[in-house]
C-alpha cells in the first residue's frame, strides 16, 4: 500500500489553475501566449511558487533551445540551405499532399532520434513552409503530422528524448537505495536501442494515422487571400481586370524560333513574359531569366506569363503552345515564397524621371518585369516602356522579392506595402551548415547542454554573418516563447506543492486491489501521459519512475519495464499545445486549441495501443 497524502490549500490552488488554464485554452478566451504571462503573474501572486521560479520558464533549456534553433533555422533558410532541401522533398513526393507529409513527419522523427525532438522540428519548419506555398499546399495539413513525429521520433533510441536520457539514471538510483526487497538481483541498464522497437512501431503508426484520418482531424486553415490571384485585394481593385495570375506554357518543336517582341504578346493578348526558361546543354538544368524584347523564343523553351484565364487561353491556342494545367517547372521560380506582385511608386528626386523603360534598360538593370502603368488616373497595360516616366507614376512590378529588396535601396521607387522575404546569401551557405554542425558536434559528440550547444551555433550564425543580429531577434517567433516561459512555472508548482504526488498516489490506491501486471502497465502509462500534459516531460518521468517501479515490485512486475513505460510515454503529449514542439508549430500553422484536441484525442489512445502491445508481446510485460 502506498502511504496517502492529505490535500493541503497550495495543492488545491494548482488543481485550480490547472482547470483556469484549460478553460483558457479551450475557449481561447486570451491568446495563447497571454495564458503563459498571466501564469508567470498570478502563480507567484498566490504564493504557491516563488517570484524567481515564476520567471525561470525565460532561461530554461528548453526556451533558449528554441530560441538558438530558430535563428540556425533562419540562417540556413536565409542562405538557400533550405531551398535545396524543399527541392528535395519535392523531387521524391511530388505534388501529392499525403506524400509530402509522410516524407517529411518521417525525415523528422529520424532525425529527431538522435537529437532533441524542438531542434528537428525547428530545422525543418522553414523548409515544410516553403514546400506548402510552393505547391499551395494548406501548412495546416503538414505541420501537426511533422510535430507529433518529431516528438514521437524522440523514442526511437536511448538519446532522442529527455525522459529517456534520465531513464538509466533514475533506474540506478532506484535500484540502489531499494536492495532489500530486491534481494540479489543486479541491476542492468538499457541500451541505446533497447526502445527502438516501440519507437519505430510508434512512428510507423502515426505517419498512418494521418495519412488515412487527415482529412476528419486536421483543419484546413484557409488563406486570406485567394491564392489563385497574384494581387492583394487593394491592388486588385485597381489593376485586377487584365492580371490575375501566372501561367507556365511550354513551347513545341515545332515552332518557329523569332524574338520575343517580334510576337506582340502584351498588345495583342494583354499578357506579359516574366520569364524565359532554356534547357541546359550541358547540364540539362533549367536556366531562368527576366526577359528583354530582343531575347529569343525556340522550340522546349518554358514561358512563365502573367496574365487572365481568358487571355492566357487565347494566347496558348494561337501560338500554339501548350498550357500546363499547373505551375511545374516553374513552381519555385514563380512560388510566392520567392517572388510576387508589389507597386512602386516614382520619388520626386529619382533619376528614372524624365526616361523611359527602356533607355534605362529596366528589366535587364533591376531584374523585375513591368506590368502595368498607372498614370493620370488610368491604368495602362501597353507601350508602358517607351513612356516617359514622371513624379508620382504608379508601376506595377513582378520579380523575385531578393529583387525588389535590391532596387528599394537605390532610393528610385517608394514602395506602397511591405516587401517580404530577405535578400538571399547563397555565397554565406557553407558559413550556416558550418554553424549547425558545429552545434550538432557540441551536443552530441561532446555532450554539452543542448541549450549551451545550439546557442553556440545561433551565435556562429551571427559571428560569420549570415544574419545580422537583428534579423536573428525579428526571426524569432515570441509568442511561442511567452508560451512555454509560463507553463514551465506551472509544471514547477505542480511538482513543488505536491500535487502530481498527490493525485497518483490515490489513484494507485484507489486501483490496488485490481493491479495485474498488465493493469498496472496501463494505468502508468495514462498516469504519466496526463502529467506530462500539465508538468513538464522531465518533471513527469522523476516523479513517476520510482513511483512506477515500487508498483512493480509490490505487483511481481519487472520494475526495469515499469520504468521504461514510464519514459516512453512521457512523450504522450499531443492534447494540448503544451509540449515544446506543439507550441512551436501553433503559430505556422493557425492552430487552435481545439484543432489539438481533435488530431490529439486519436493519437494518445494509439499510442498508448502501440506501447502496451508492443510491450506485452516483446518486452513480457504480462508477469
Amino acid at each position: 500500500m502506498i502511504p496517502l497524502i492529505e490535500m493541503t490549500s497550495d495543492m488545491m490552488i494548482v488543481f485550480g489553475f490547472l482547470v483556469f488554464v484549460t478553460i483558457l485554452f479551450v475557449f481561447e478566451v486570451v491568446r495563447v501566449d497571454m495564458v503563459g504571462l498571466l501564469m508567470m503573474v498570478l502563480l507567484p501572486l498566490s504564493g504557491v511558487i516563488e517570484a524567481s521560479q515564476a520567471i525561470s520558464g525565460l532561461s530554461s533549456n528548453a526556451v533558449v533551445s528554441i530560441i538558438a534553433v530558430i535563428i540556425i533555422g533562419e540562417g540556413l533558410d536565409r542562405t538557400g540551405v533550405m531551398n535545396i532541401f524543399a527541392r528535395q522533398i519535392i523531387k521524391f513526393a511530388g505534388k501529392s499532399e499525403v506524400r509530402i507529409m509522410a516524407l517529411i513527419a518521417g525525415t523528422v522523427a529520424f532525425i529527431s532520434s538522435f537529437m532533441q525532438n524542438i531542434g528537428a522540428a525547428a530545422l525543418f519548419l522553414p523548409a515544410t513552409n516553403r514546400i506548402c506555398r510552393q505547391l499551395n499546399v494548406p501548412v495546416s495539413k503538414i505541420l501537426i503530422p511533422m510535430g507529433y513525429c518529431a516528438v514521437i521520433g524522440g523514442c526511437v533510441t536511448l538519446v532522442g528524448s529527455s525522459p529517456l536520457i534520465l531513464l538509466n539514471d533514475l533506474m540506478a538510483s532506484w535500484w540502489s537505495n531499494n536492495q532489500d526487497i530486491l534481494g540479489d538481483k543486479t541491476f542492468e541498464a538499457f541500451g541505446l536501442f533497447s526502445v527502438t522497437p516501440i519507437g519505430v512501431a510508434l512512428v510507423i503508426t502515426a505517419i498512418l494515422y494521418f495519412v488515412f484520418f487527415s482529412k476528419f482531424v486536421l483543419p484546413d486553415v484557409k488563406a486570406k487571400t485567394d491564392p489563385s490571384c497574384l494581387l492583394n485585394p487593394d491592388l486588385e481593385c485597381t489593376y485586377g481586370e487584365e492580371i490575375h495570375n501566372a501561367y507556365e506554357l511550354n513551347v513545341p518543336y515545332n515552332f518557329e524560333t523569332k524574338r520575343l517582341d517580334e510576337l506582340r504578346i502584351r498588345p495583342l493578348y494583354h499578357s506579359t513574359v516574366i520569364c524565359i526558361c532554356k534547357q541546359g546543354k550541358k547540364d540539362g538544368k533549367l536556366n531562368v531569366s527576366v526577359p528583354a524584347r530582343a531575347d529569343i523564343i525556340e522550340p522546349g523553351d518554358i514561358i512563365g506569363v502573367i496574365s487572365n484565364g481568358e487571355h492566357i487561353e487565347k494566347l496558348a491556342q494561337e501560338m500554339g503552345w501548350e498550357l500546363c494545367d499547373e505551375l511545374n517547372r516553374l513552381n519555385e521560380v514563380l512560388s510566392p515564397d520567392n517572388s510576387g506582385i508589389t507597386e512602386a511608386i516614382v520619388r520626386p528626386r529619382s533619376e528614372l524621371v524624365g526616361k523611359t523603360l527602356h533607355q534605362i534598360y529596366f528589366r535587364k538593370r533591376y531584374q523585375v518585369n513591368p506590368l502595368a502603368l498607372f498614370k493620370g488616373n488610368k491604368v495602362f497595360y501597353e507601350d508602358i516602356s517607351e513612356t516617359k516616366i514622371q513624379t508620382g507614376d504608379a508601376f506595377l512590378l513582378f520579380g523575385q522579392w531578393e529583387k525588389f529588396h535590391l532596387l528599394q535601396q537605390k532610393k528610385d521607387f517608394a514602395f506602397t506595402e511591405h516587401i517580404p522575404g530577405e535578400v538571399m546569401h547563397p555565397e554565406k551557405a557553407g558559413f550556416a551548415v558550418a554553424c549547425l554542425i558545429l552545434a550538432l558536434v557540441l551536443a552530441l559528440g561532446l555532450k554539452l547542454p543542448l541549450a549551451i550547444s545550439l546557442l553556440a551555433g545561433a551565435v556562429s550564425m551571427i559571428l560569420t554573418r549570415v544574419l545580422s543580429i537583428d534579423e536573428a531577434y525579428r526571426g524569432v517567433d515570441w509568442m511561442t516563447v511567452f508560451l512555454l516561459a509560463g507553463l514551465i512555472p506551472l509544471g514547477l508548482a505542480f511538482e513543488k506543492t505536491g500535487a502530481a504526488l498527490y493525485l497518483s498516489t490515490s489513484i494507485a490506491n484507489l486501483m490496488q486491489g485490481a493491479l495485474t501486471p498488465f493493469v498496472l502497465f496501463l494505468l502508468l502509462g495514462c498516469l504519466t501521459s496526463f502529467f506530462t500534459l500539465v508538468t513538464s516531460n522531465v518533471g513527469a518521468t522523476v516523479l513517476m519512475i520510482p513511483l512506477a517501479m515500487n508498483m512493480a515490485v509490490q505487483c511481481n512486475a519487472d520494475p526495469r519495464m515499469a520504468a521504461l513505460l514510464v519514459a516512453v510515454a512521457a512523450s504522450n503529449t499531443f492534447i494540448l499545445p503544451t509540449h515544446q514542439v506543439n507550441a512551436l508549430i501553433m503559430r505556422p500553422g493557425g492552430y487552435k486549441v481545439i484543432d489539438y484536441v481533435r488530431a490529439g484525442s486519436g493519437m494518445t489512445l494509439l499510442y498508448i495501443g502501440v506501447v502496451m502491445t508492443i510491450m506485452y508481446f516483446f518486452y513480457g510485460i504480462s508477469g
